[in-house]
């Protein structure tokens, strides 16, 4: 792995839109990628979720090869996946990836998932042709990893077909990836509380405001995603460090976001909304933008 001068502890947004991808002129602050979030911890390679973001990161990897790195799903909605049919090293033999995620509802793996959007008329080029070492392993909701005094728990997420949340642990810090999620009208998530407790970063699917989410003429209600007042009640109840906003509607330009951010930092000061390129190093130093 590649040293870095911000810390051992550290993670950055490579796409933190949700649903599908936005390019252009009304977005470039906050970016367009769908999500991927790369945590590098103690000499580790960690990748959560392979959007369009992914993509990216699979460009910066070409000047680090041969890459070995540990990816974790939340689940297989399209823009949690799409970038990885485009995610270069994983076609090149040397490169070595441990793919996890959760079993469904109905019984399909991980594997199965990635490689159904891979098969013919969907992509012309197949799963098999990704010559790269690629392990994949199921999870359980509730599972706990370890590897090399990294630890890793999860925890079921309440979205259509279900999706998982993970905590980062290392070293006395700690870092959440709770996407996509929706809130409960009656009571916070005990499974988000209990993996963001104390975390120094919790990462949030804030898709919508209050207003749209209950929005008479069309609420998203049942849609399986959150507001960003809910995610400063969850950050406060949990006693989280920093809480990151994150899977931005592709409706939400840069200046409607600019506005979200200041009232989320009003609302809980050390907050911020994920742009994508940003570092956010979890020891000590500032986030670089």
């Amino acid at each position: 792995m590649q040293k870095n001068s911000f810390s051992e502890f550290f993670i950055r947004f490579w796409g933190v839109r949700g649903s599908i991808p936005t390019p252009g002129k009304e977005t470039v602050r906050y970016g367009g990628n769908t999500p991927c979030v790369e945590m590098q911890v103690a000499g580790r390679r960690l990748i959560f979720d392979g959007g369009t973001g992914l993509r990216v990161l699979g460009k910066e990897l070409l000047g680090q090869m041969p890459v070995e790195a540990y990816m974790f799903f939340t689940h297989s909605h399209w823009d949690h996946i799409q970038g990885f049919p485009f995610f270069v090293p994983a076609f090149i033999p040397g490169n070595r990836f441990h793919i996890y995620g959760a079993i469904t509802p109905n019984g399909s793996t991980i594997k199965e998932r990635l490689s159904d959007q891979m098969h013919h008329p969907n992509f012309p080029v197949p799963l098999q042709a990704m010559r790269s070492d690629l392990k994949f392993n199921d999870l359980n909701p509730g599972e706990v990893l370890n590897l090399d005094g990294i630890r890793i728990e999860t925890g079921r997420l309440n979205h259509p077909n279900e999706a998982m949340g993970y905590r980062v642990s290392w070293e006395n810090h700690a870092a959440v990836y709770c996407t996509d999620t929706e809130h409960y009208p009656d009571r916070l998530d005990e499974n988000i509380l209990h993996l963001a407790r104390n975390a120094d970063v919790l990462i949030y699917d804030a898709t919508y405001t209050e207003e749209e989410y209950n929005n008479p003429k069309s609420p998203k209600i049942g849609w399986g995603h959150s507001t960003w007042q809910e995610a400063v009640k969850l950050a406060k109840a949990a006693g989280v460090k920093k809480l990151v906003i994150f899977h931005h509607d592709p409706s939400h330009d840069d200046d409607f976001l600019d506005n979200i951010e200041a009232q989320v930092e009003a609302a809980l000061p050390n907050s911020l909304l994920a742009r994508e390129g940003m570092i956010l190093p979890l020891m000590g130093a500032k986030p670089k933008q």
